[in-house]
């Protein structure tokens, strides 16, 4: 599935891709991370992935230029912090897209912050400002990621009550994408467009393994 140019920052290279010729364009494998910020078991790949495999792939010339890893914001609606997560994820993509990667692992790292017990007795604009805070822990700027967050008390020009936020029309982008492949668990992993059966407990050597098998 194709990554919009305003969702950019959700795609990894490692390397330049190889260069292509006039009658054979270059394509790369595409490794897509359907990955929940309020999900522990997304925490868990995630981590192995960013601290272990990745820079395996980077020292690797033989799948550095050849593999590109997508971040696929997928959004589990029984935590109800969830989307409220993701978009703070997508604040940062609009602000500052070259520290997506960043903001994403440091919101992994404080997740259990807002699990259901630790937003129980939250309003919605207060996790958004602790949201931002993380967010500024990336080196985005906490103002403005609140800026696009916070929901105001006042109805719409049309009398309309339920009014979003500014990153909401993203968030009704990034879930039609998911519901189109029909993916449910988080994380999974579609490799050139099929889903992998991997797992968050892979070890590093699983996933050397795994990736000396498809990456060629």
């Amino acid at each position: 599935m194709a990554v919009p140019p305003k969702f950019a920052g959700h795609k990894l290279l490692f390397a330049p891709p190889p260069s292509t010729t006039p009658s054979v364009p270059n394509t790369t494998h595409t490794l897509e991370f359907y990955a929940d910020y309020c999900c522990p078991f997304s925490a868990k790949m995630f981590r192995t992935l960013t601290t272990a495999v990745f820079p395996l792939v980077r020292a690797n010339p033989a799948w550095a230029p050849q593999l590109a890893v997508v971040f696929r914001q997928h959004v589990q609606p029984w935590h109800p912090s969830s989307t409220l997560m993701h978009e703070a994820a997508l604040a940062v993509l609009r602000l500052a897209p070259d520290r997506f990667w960043a903001f994403s692992g440091a919101l992994f790292e404080e997740q259990n912050s807002f699990f259901d017990v630790s937003v129980v007795y939250e309003a919605r604009n207060q996790t958004y400002r602790r949201l931002a805070k993380v967010a500024a822990k990336a080196g985005v700027d906490e103002e403005q990621v609140y800026n696009l967050l916070e929901v105001g008390d006042k109805p719409a020009q049309d009398g309309s009550l339920n009014i979003g936020n500014e990153v909401t029309n993203d968030l009704k982008v990034i879930i039609k994408m998911n519901r189109l492949v029909g993916v449910h668990v988080s994380p999974t992993v579609v490799f050139d467009g099929v889903v992998q059966d991997t797992s968050s407990g892979w070890t590093v050597d699983q996933w050397k393994e795994w990736l000396t098998k498809n990456v060629v």
